[in-house]
């Protein structure tokens, strides 16, 4: 069970913090260069001033990793546990009900559908994981704290959807949708469909766009708070930039029929619309930068940690169609995949007094290290949790403005998502291993393993799996090591009903 820290820190002396997570918005999307600090034609395509003006106050990480798909992310980030442990490997939606596509080869493992509850749950509810969340070690430790946004943690009537549940004393909007009804006030965010947002009556009716709803009510309450003279956790979630495009008239002109250098084409109206749900974003980052500086002393204590939660839409038509999966360039396909492009984000750190403005740190992060991070920022030294801690914190890195590359990362996806049949672009139930320059991914239905050297060939292009099998091997042996520690979960055949063998056991 959770333990009940005692405020050790003296009043006032607890940073602020504003952990600002964006939807599906992948490592290009933006006017700020993550590739070698160089900007892309993708970079030239969006308009993201205030990620430019945050970029100019901190540092950037241009190997920031989360997992493929959003609702493992999410529940690693409120755990601090790899997606093989916590094993909410898919995403979440209706009680009792998995999400995956279907195979004619494969069935899949009884994963944690239900998604991450309380521990006070631990043992109550079937497929889900018992944790004490991040926020309710911050609201223990006297943080004030207040969700904003998407949640997507738990299946719907389950305490873990509501986020109240999960440590949060404010709730704006959040609950098991993954996706808005609508971004329009004046569809009252879809009131009445599958995926209404609630929380917003007040906004009906209203032209207004959901991104700019949550912002003002998210301002209000970091207001309040400071009236309180509390130290705020402000977990800023947006919905935005995942579909439906509805279209922000606010800033869509800005891109409509423009010559776009990625497409070779004017840019069609699909990516206007999600371009102005990107810049939309970005405004919201920057009325929040905004309120911040208009109290400087208030501004000089809060640190702003920026991040997305999977790789943009590279295989989805939604946005561009068939011909045209590139959005990731010059990593390889999007959302749900093995390769970068499904897992590579732009993640963005400020800390008064401790980062150096306009500065890169190559150090790698994956999304559960913002659990250990964020509570050592605090300053929260002692604290209990009912599960194990994968992540490890990356202060050090930030405060010595040095990079450590030493670490292997893990992803384990034993799902089937999206176009599932199309293995060559790494989608289908995998897990994957990064360490060096090498990047192996397994695929559990071919038996097969793949490997790419991503410092030479970020696009994953040259499988130097036949050519360098020692490599493999080794890799294998590490990955698998891995999800044999933390139990995790594999796909069996149909044909045998056999499990699948670990990559090393081939």
């Amino acid at each position: 069970m959770a333990a009940s820290v005692p405020v050790c820190a003296e009043k006032n002396s607890q940073p602020n913090i504003i952990m600002f997570l964006v939807d599906d918005m992948g490592w290009q999307d933006t006017s700020v260069p993550f590739y070698n600090n160089e900007k892309t034609n993708l970079n030239n395509r969006f308009h993201t001033p205030n990620m430019e003006r945050l970029a100019q106050m901190g540092v950037r990480f241009t190997e920031a990793y989360a997992c493929a798909i959003s609702s493992p992310t999410r529940c690693s980030l409120m755990s601090g546990m790899n997606a093989s442990r916590h094993r909410v490997t898919n995403w979440t939606l209706e009680l009792n009900q998995k999400t995956d596509e279907t195979s004619n080869v494969i069935d899949l493992p009884e994963w944690n559908f239900n998604g991450i509850q309380p521990d006070s749950c631990a043992g109550k509810i079937n497929n889900s994981t018992a944790i004490t969340a991040l926020p309710q070690v911050l609201k223990n430790n006297g943080y004030r704290t207040i969700h904003c946004g998407k949640a997507h943690f738990g299946a719907r009537t389950t305490p873990g959807a509501n986020p109240h549940n999960m440590g949060f004393d404010v709730n704006i909007a959040g609950d098991a949708n993954g996706a808005p009804g609508s971004y329009l006030g004046t569809r009252n965010f879809g009131e009445g469909s599958r995926f209404a947002v609630h929380g917003l009556e007040k906004y009906y009716g209203q032209d207004i766009f959901l991104t700019e709803a949550l912002t003002l009510e998210a301002i209000a309450e970091m207001q309040k708070t400071i009236k309180m003279d509390r130290p705020f956790y402000l977990y800023m979630s947006h919905y935005a930039v995942h579909s439906p495009y509805d279209e922000d008239k606010r800033f869509s002109g800005n891109y409509r029929g423009k010559y776009d250098e990625q497409l070779k084409a004017p840019i069609n109206e699909n990516e206007a619309r999600y371009a102005a749900l990107v810049e939309g974003m970005d405004k919201s980052l920057g009325d929040i930068l905004d309120f911040l500086e208009s109290q400087p002393e208030v501004a000089q204590n809060t640190i702003i940690l920026f991040m997305s939660d999977n790789g943009g839409q590279g295989l989805n038509n939604v946005r561009q169609g068939k011909e045209n999966r590139d959005q990731n360039y010059p990593a390889r396909a999007g959302k749900g995949s093995a390769f970068m492009g499904g897992v590579r984000e732009p993640m963005m750190v400020y800390w008064p007094g401790v980062t150096k403005g306009n500065t890169i740190n190559n150090q790698r992060v994956l999304i559960e290290d913002f659990y250990p991070t964020i509570l050592e920022m605090a300053g929260i030294k002692k604290y209990k949790t009912y599960q194990t801690i994968d992540g490890v914190s990356f202060v050090k890195a930030l405060k010595a403005g040095k990079s450590k590359r030493d670490r292997s990362l893990v992803w384990h996806f034993p799902n089937l998502w999206g176009e599932t049949q199309n293995k060559e672009e790494g989608y289908g139930a995998y897990s994957a291993i990064l360490k060096g320059d090498y990047h192996l991914i397994y695929t559990w239905e071919t038996q097969t393993c793949r490997l790419y050297n991503v410092k030479e060939d970020i696009g994953e292009q040259n499988d130097l799996a036949a050519e360098h099998p020692e490599i493999v091997k080794k890799l294998s042996k590490e990955l698998s090591d891995y999800l044999r520690e933390r139990d995790a979960q594999r796909p069996s055949m149909k044909k045998t009903g056999e499990l699948i063998p670990y990559p090393d056991e081939l």
